[in-house]
């Protein structure tokens, strides 16, 4: 065997640079890596969590008030994501009533939603959208309508008397709103995990109707909650063209809408038997959709 000759000091020179030159390459990979096990990816605990949305995230009624101007609860999801240690601190600036424009507008004593946001800001979760097509007034106007017509579908045809859904045309309007709104997050908190929180099932899956537990007409449950889906489905989209993570809490609560018996439901009729505002989940509700972004965080980010 022939002996192995000793570099010449060349030789050894270009050995250290091209150690040097892969370290520096290792250095760059784990710098860049860095910020994705810092800001929660997986089953990592993020540092600072900012919770945007409305009274789906606030919790209205539900004990204990913590905020009476958006009527935020200490037991919301965002309180309960929290506490089950997935963020160090929570700056939880959710308001009932919010709409996309609040996220850069004052609401009473909350200041713009977007404003809670900074580049240390390591998990967001929006949920937002339905008052933006006007949940509060769809119900209101069907419930009116119902007493026309309790065996048929008077809300449908009103929504729908000029030949388009009004109400499908509004999700649809909505939906640049709120990806104005995944743009100013990503500007203000550019290395967070963005969670888009869809909304829960509020009627019967099978489109059944439980008049007068909910006053609608028996052919609008199925129109109205195709109108929620359509909502749903619209947050999915935007949430996938803007490389946020889309949580599902429509699935995990079927069969708990506000048609079922006070001890199965998770959301509230319009006379609530539970601490809750009326058409809203109540505290078993804030804990399945706590579940599902529990779940959600637990599975690494796509981007």
């Amino acid at each position: 065997m022939s002996p192995v000759p000793h570099p010449t000091p060349s030789a050894r020179g270009r050995r250290r640079a091209r150690a040097a030159a892969a370290a520096a390459a290792c250095a760059l990979v784990l710098g860049l890596a860095a910020p994705a096990t810092a800001h929660g990816t997986g089953h990592g605990r993020a540092a600072r969590y900012v919770a945007l949305g409305d009274s789906y995230t606030s919790g209205p009624l539900i004990p204990r008030q913590v905020d009476l101007g958006c009527a935020r609860s200490d037991h919301n999801y965002p309180s309960l994501v929290t506490a089950a240690g997935r963020a160090r601190s929570l700056d939880d600036v959710s308001c009932s009533g919010a709409t996309t424009a609040e996220m850069w507008q004052a609401q009473s004593a909350n200041g713009p939603q977007l404003d809670a946001l900074d580049r240390d800001t390591d998990l967001v979760t929006l949920q937002i959208g339905g008052n933006d097509i006007g949940f509060g007034s769809i119900i209101g106007t069907c419930a009116q309508l119902a007493a026309t017509d309790l065996t048929g579908d008077p809300c449908r045809r009103h929504y729908t008397s000029d030949g388009v859904d009004r109400l499908a045309l509004t999700v649809l309007r909505t939906a640049p709103k709120v990806a104005r709104v995944l743009t100013a997050v990503r500007q203000r908190a550019p290395h967070a995990r963005v969670l888009v929180v869809g909304y829960p099932d509020l009627l019967p899956e099978d489109g059944t109707g439980c008049f007068p537990t909910v006053p609608f007409a028996a052919k609008d449950f199925p129109y109205l909650r195709d109108t929620e889906k359509r909502l749903n489905l619209m947050l999915r989209l935007v949430a996938a063209l803007h490389h946020a993570d889309y949580v599902d809490t429509y699935r995990p609560t079927i069969g708990r809408d506000m048609c079922k018996a006070p001890a199965d439901r998770w959301i509230e009729p319009l006379q609530p038997t539970s601490p809750a505002a009326p058409a809203h989940p109540n505290a078993a509700g804030e804990q399945a959709m706590a579940r599902a972004v529990l779940a959600r965080l637990d599975v690494s980010h796509r981007y």
